[in-house]
């Protein structure tokens, strides 16, 4: 009889387990559900932002096509949805809304660049070396004065995703913000890849839209040097934006 008992009670214990971990999956099941279905969600709503770009300015001249490119990266990367979307969602408000403006402040275009920045990592492995550093001087009053053209620093990191190799172990992204002595800085260079870059009707609009709105709207108050140097591409543009504030403040 005792043992009749403890084969029922162990019986018992077994069913109750399985109904605790049963009860535990099929939970797991309606959460990973759900999940699925706000990523969707927001993809979706994303992808409607993303549709209603109509950038055709130099001030905010870029391809919408860009950004669906991106989107479907992030829907095959389900582990990295969430984060992506979040970072995306900021650059499309930028876009859409901040690139609007005349001017920035260099804190502003720096988190957008670094958002941007975090978007392109989908498109390269884990092993890939890719260098982001961002130097802000102490007391730097001009950081939180909207004096930097929006959307400024995108082509320069753009074209270094475009021209790297992301395949050869030796390639790499180096980007650095700088922002010291009232001067805006970025510095971005890549190992030039081996293989041949097809050549496009459009390609090159990017970098002449870029020099040219630096030309009209700080005039001789910046500098812009491309060069390479050992199998090296380096973009570096500096920005003197106390100058330029002082042009703003005389001219009216």
């Amino acid at each position: 009889m005792q043992t009749s008992n403890t084969i029922t009670n162990s019986l018992l214990a077994i069913i109750l387990l399985l109904v605790v971990l049963i009860g535990y999956i099929v939970y797991q099941l309606v959460q990973s559900r759900k999940a699925k279905e706000i990523a969707e969600k927001n993809f979706y709503l994303l992808e409607m932002k993303v549709n209603d770009l109509q950038l055709e300015t130099l001030e905010s001249k870029l391809n919408p096509h860009l950004f669906k490119n991106i989107l479907n990266s992030i829907q095959s990367h389900a582990y990295q949805t969430y984060f992506a979307l979040d970072k995306l969602a900021n650059v499309l408000d930028y876009i859409l809304y901040e690139s609007k403006k005349k001017l920035v402040t260099p804190k502003e275009e720096i988190e957008f660049a670094l958002n941007l920045i975090e978007i392109n990592k989908i498109k390269i492995s884990p092993l890939f070396e890719l260098k982001v550093k961002t130097i802000i001087g102490e007391d730097e009053k001009l950081y939180d004065q909207p004096l930097l053209a929006p959307l400024i620093s995108i082509d320069l990191i753009e074209n270094a995703f475009k021209h790297a190799d992301i395949q050869n172990a030796d390639a790499f992204i180096s980007v650095i913000f700088e922002f010291k002595d009232n001067h805006f800085s970025l510095t971005v260079s890549n190992k030039i890849s081996d293989k041949k870059v097809l050549k496009k009707e459009r390609s090159g609009i990017g970098n002449t839209t870029l020099e040219q709105r630096l030309k009209i709207i700080y005039k001789n108050q910046f500098k812009l040097d491309k060069f390479v140097e050992n199998d090296i591409y380096i973009a570096h543009l500096k920005i003197n934006l106390l100058e330029y504030k002082t042009q703003m403040l005389t001219t009216g």
